[in-house]
């Protein structure tokens, strides 16, 4: 699987194996680039199961995480 990250948001949060769990803008497979949440090893070799979200998609979410109180 062929993946570019045109841009490395932020980092969420690194568990106590070593990766890092990222929010990046990625394409896969030379594909529309998507905002991307998921764990990486240190040099980005090697990833998690993540979640992949459109443009669209991140305008609802931040809308929604903006309503919302933490629980």
């Amino acid at each position: 699987m062929e993946f570019e990250i045109y841009k490395h948001i932020a980092a969420i949060s690194k568990p106590n194996n070593g990766w890092t769990k990222e929010l990046n803008y990625i394409s896969w497979d030379s594909r529309e680039p998507v905002y991307d949440l998921r764990t990486w090893n240190e040099d980005h070799t090697k990833m998690g199961k993540g979640v992949t979200i459109t443009a669209g998609e991140m305008v609802r979410l931040k809308e929604v995480l903006e309503g919302m109180r933490v629980l």
